[in-house]
């Protein structure tokens, strides 16, 4: 008897009533009957179709997959028994095999739309993305109506970065059907990738008064909410999400990011242990929670941790920033690797706009300056006075600020002393490329790199013909649209110009831009007013905590031990920081009362203080960067040991900009050795300090006309050798 003389000899009746069992939930029921059934009728496709969907529906996979397989092999043209077997081996993540069913499926009736769907959501899966889009646009061009499909097709156009096309495919599954909050999501989603905050407000604001359950869309508006300065009703956003999905894993994440923002940090790291316990392979989370970690100092099964950490980076995966690795291993190439793989991810070269070749020569050459930290910030402080002493004979100076208009002193500053200053805050990454083509900038230079606040993507879309990396990130940003780097002998050998892949701009003495002068506050302090002992040696190091290393901690706990009653004086972080380190001195024989932890202040006041120590502790891997500066202004010599990678030299930059290469040490035994010595032998001290303050007022670290003068070198040999048609070489400023 044939398949289908079989099918015939059931009764519509049978049939029916094992699909309302099937249908109803009652799917143990329906298998019973249809192994009945299968007694009588032995090769019926249709029996082992619902059987496999039967088991299907109870999670029984591997047994759904064999009916499947046994209802096409009865009967192969059976495309809804190979559309089931394709999807259930996509859940098995068999996905070559599901391409496979669902090409039988096509084969056998090429208008089967959800086919061709399924095939265009597993070539996603399979990163086969153009064939992807080809099974979307054949699924639509069967069925015009299908809104997934559009919404699916404006996913894959998204993942190739045809950012209009993908509106356009969201755009038309709205015009279906009004209230997709799924593609209004999506298309929030575009606008914040865009830098359009307020576009993308609304959308995920317009998706929740669709869907008041959506999750995701409540995540993506705190991002938006918090990316525009609304971190309380960020963080409401992100909570709201979790409410609605106490397992989302992004959200506690983005929760996670607020909390650090704020400086909450224990907070933080309970919001990246959730999100890494939840989901262990997302992006960059155990990253998150590893420097999360540091920031506490919190140092348990570190070294297992870190060891980790370079497996995965070397196998290529999303797991740390390039920037917090930088303060966890010393390894430029290492570094370079994870600059590599998180650029590729999130900010390769965008081709959105036409191919930028140049301009012709200008009288002045235009240098565009981008950051969001023009205003009371570290990197205004250092470069405040640069953007005020450019030639301007030689040289037109923009401003593009990222931040919030704050118009504090420093901000105002700002805005007076270069010639224009462009407010960006609100406008995408592609207007703020725009607008600088359209002033014709010749050389970009972005001091955020990175860094938080940073817009990568802005250098991505080609702002300029010549495009800088220089000052907050310290080391390759790996971008084949960033042509140089601003950084000095010390901070990059020769023999060390392979760990970067910008070209390399040599300034004669340190990379570090400095004001000449800053305030000093002149409130009257003592060691006593500041907690520390008038008679004991104070050794200090005012890094931020997440710079402090169980290794270099324990050097400092040696040091300590050889040198009785000095103190030990640390900025505090925050209550969970300063007891671990107690706690960790008390493990290493040192009592916590040899431990000072001074409160943040303002620069003049941190200043004014900082004189009142001895000897400044560098870190390692990341050393002191400005806090060094600030302190060797101060008259305070600063101790380091210099390492592999760019941050871990910049002290050595500084220090040799000074003329104190006596203070460079190049291993953790002479570190010690010589923190002991100096804190044992004052003349010494005293002689190095002598030798400080004579150096201050010749030296060119704080010579901030010099520094000027030899960046504009640079600058001018850049634009000359773009103009001539020579490709970016490394630069060596005299």
């Amino acid at each position: 008897m044939s398949n289908g003389d079989q099918n015939s000899t059931l009764s519509r009746e049978q049939i029916e009533t094992v699909y309302e069992l099937y249908k109803n939930g009652r799917f143990k029921e329906a298998i019973s009957q249809i192994k009945s059934l299968n007694e009588i009728y032995p090769n019926v496709p249709l029996l082992f179709n619902l059987l496999g969907a039967c088991y299907k529906s109870l999670g029984k996979l591997e047994g759904a997959v064999k009916m499947f397989q046994i209802a096409v092999s009865l009967k192969y043209d059976y495309g809804e028994a190979h559309k089931n077997l394709g999807t259930t081996l996509k859940e098995l993540s068999r996905l070559d095999e599901s391409v496979e069913s669902f090409m039988n499926a096509i084969e056998i009736d090429p208008s089967f739309v959800d086919a061709h769907f399924n095939l265009g959501n597993i070539f996603k899966q399979l990163n086969r993305l153009n064939e992807s889009v080809t099974s979307y646009e054949r699924a639509i061009a069967i069925d015009p109506n299908f809104t997934q499909a559009h919404n699916n097709l404006g996913n894959v156009q998204m993942d190739l970065n045809q950012l209009d096309d993908a509106l356009n495919s969201y755009e038309r599954a709205i015009a279906i059907d009004p209230d997709f909050s799924l593609a209004y999501n999506n298309i929030g989603s575009i606008y914040m990738g865009l830098g359009k905050m307020n576009a993308a407000k609304e959308c995920f604001e317009k998706a929740i008064s669709i869907n008041s359950e959506y999750a995701e869309a409540y995540n993506n508006l705190g991002r938006v909410l918090i990316a525009t300065g609304n971190v309380k009703a960020g963080a409401s956003s992100y909570q709201k999400a979790l409410e609605i999905n106490p397992n989302f894993a992004d959200a506690h994440r983005s929760l996670g990011h607020v909390f650090r923002k704020l400086k909450q940090r224990d907070k933080a790291l309970v919001c990246f242990e959730r999100a890494h316990a939840i989901k262990p392979s997302m992006n960059y989370i155990f990253g998150s929670l590893l420097s999360s970690k540091m920031h506490l100092c919190k140092w348990d099964d570190l070294s297992n941790q870190l060891q980790e950490l370079r497996v995965r980076v070397n196998n290529n995966e999303k797991v740390i920033g390039p920037f917090p690795l930088m303060g966890l291993i010393d390894d430029p190439d290492l570094q370079k690797k994870a600059s590599e793989i998180f650029v590729n991810h999130h900010y390769p070269k965008n081709h959105t706009l036409p191919k930028l070749t140049g301009y012709s020569k200008h009288l002045k050459i235009r240098i565009g300056y981008f950051s969001a930290d023009f205003k009371t910030h570290p990197t205004a402080f250092l470069s405040a006075e640069l953007y005020e002493v450019h030639d301007r004979g030689q040289f037109e100076v923009h401003a593009f600020s990222f931040g919030r208009n704050t118009n504090d002193e420093m901000n105002l500053r700002i805005k007076a002393g270069v010639d224009y200053f462009h407010d960006v805050y609100e406008m995408s990454h592609k207007e703020i490329v725009m607008l600088s083509r359209s002033l014709e900038i010749d050389i970009a230079v972005d001091l955020g790199g990175f860094t938080g606040n940073s817009r990568p993507k802005v250098f991505a879309m080609i702002a300029a013909p010549i495009q800088v990396n220089y000052l907050v990130f310290p080391g390759t940003m790996c971008a084949n649209y960033i042509d140089y780097i601003v950084a000095d002998h010390t901070l990059i050998p020769k023999d060390k110009q392979n760990h970067y892949s910008e070209k390399i701009v040599y300034m004669p003495n340190s990379y570090q831009v400095n004001a000449s002068k800053l305030n000093v506050s002149d409130k009257v302090l003592s060691r006593n007013k500041l907690g520390l002992n008038s008679n004991h040696f104070v050794f200090c190091c005012f890094n931020n905590a997440y710079k402090i290393t169980p290794e270099i901690f324990s050097s400092w706990m040696r040091i300590l031990h050889k040198t009785e009653e000095s103190q030990l004086w640390l900025l505090a972080n925050n209550d969970m920081t300063i007891e671990n380190l107690k706690n960790e001195a008390v493990k290493q024989g040192i009592s916590d009362t040899r431990l000072v932890f001074a409160p943040y202040v303002s620069l003049s006041e941190h200043l004014n203080r900082i004189k009142h120590a001895d000897l400044f502790l560098d870190t390692r891997p990341y050393n002191a960067h400005t806090t060094s500066s600030d302190a060797l202004r101060m008259g305070l010599p600063v101790l380091t040991c210099i390492g592999k990678s760019f941050p871990s030299r910049v002290a050595a930059s500084i220090l040799n900009s000074l003329s104190l290469t006596e203070l460079i040490t190049e291993t953790e035994e002479e570190y010690e050795s010589l923190a002991i010595e100096l804190a044992t032998n004052p003349i010494k001290l005293k002689s190095i300090k002598d030798k400080l303050i004579h150096n201050l007022s010749s030296a060119p670290l704080f010579d901030t006309p010099l520094f000027t003068r030899n960046l504009e070198s640079a600058f001018k040999t850049m634009y000359e050798k773009h103009h001539n048609g020579i490709k970016p070489e490394h630069i060596y400023v005299n």
